[in-house]
């Protein structure tokens, strides 16, 4: 019988790290890889937006061989192995799915979520907090989005998305206020703003928008219409910063219609 290709990747992480292995390879650790994981997943992320599904095999190869490369470390420290981890996930997945692979049912999805953080708080009842799940070094506004998910789960949130439409132009004024008042205040202003986004992340959180997506997809309208400016700027032989803001403005509208 033939190996299986995930058994062969094993095979080949081991191989790499041996004495007759790669250098580059060899030299790695879990701490030198981090940017590579990271690289990966947003590779990943890239190939689901443009709806590339051959980018996207390629790319979730490259993030499931670092999987593989932190499990061969751990392996020759004696610590676990890849096969370890997949149990450790298939234990997991089907003790927080009982209603899957147990008796238990439920209505609909919002109650599938409750009962999986009350299953994840069964499971570490060793006085964590409830918020020492989320990740440290997650993007501002991803990391803003669950932790709101998860208080809110616990009911600590506002009853109805206009409420925090409300709070959002307090937080305005108060920035508004900061900005007159204390405007050298770096401190101050940089407060604000954050209480400011936090509370936006909020009303997306109440309409069922990902921030962090809502955001990236702003960012890549804004790309593609400020090269635009750029395409017709340089097809008339003028400089960008030779070119009046009124002008760059009428270039910014016909962007818009493309």
């Amino acid at each position: 019988m033939s190996q299986s290709p995930l058994y062969k990747l094993k095979e080949i992480a081991s191989i790499l790290r041996s004495p007759h292995g790669c250098a580059w390879d060899k030299a790695q650790t879990s701490d030198t890889l981090k940017p590579y994981l990271i690289e990966e997943a947003y590779e990943v992320y890239q190939a689901i937006e443009n709806e590339n599904n051959e980018n996207l095999k390629e790319e979730l190869g490259d993030l499931l061989y670092q999987i593989y490369a932190h499990a061969q470390l751990a392996s020759e420290r004696n610590m676990f192995d890849i096969d370890d981890v997949a149990n450790g996930i298939i234990e997991k997945l089907i003790r927080r799915h009982p209603h899957v692979f147990g008796t238990d049912t439920v209505k609909d999805k919002y109650e599938v979520i409750d009962r999986w953080e009350k299953i994840k708080k069964k499971e570490k009842q060793n006085g964590q907090s409830l918020l020492s799940g989320v990740p440290t070094h997650l993007p501002a506004l991803l990391k803003a989005y669950r932790v709101q998910q998860k208080v809110s789960r616990v009911g600590f949130d506002w009853e109805r998305v206009q409420d925090v439409v409300a709070k959002l132009n307090e937080e305005v004024n108060e920035f508004k206020d900061a900005l007159q008042n204390n405007q050298d205040n770096r401190e101050a202003l940089k407060e604000e703003i954050g209480d400011i986004l936090f509370t936006i992340v909020n009303i997306s959180r109440h309409v069922e928008v990902n921030p962090e997506e809502a955001l990236q997809h702003t960012v890549s309208k804004f790309i593609k219409r400020f090269q635009h400016i750029e395409k017709r700027l340089q097809e008339m032989n003028k400089d960008i910063t030779q070119t009046s803001l009124q002008e760059l403005d009428e270039l910014w509208e016909e962007s818009k219609k493309i």
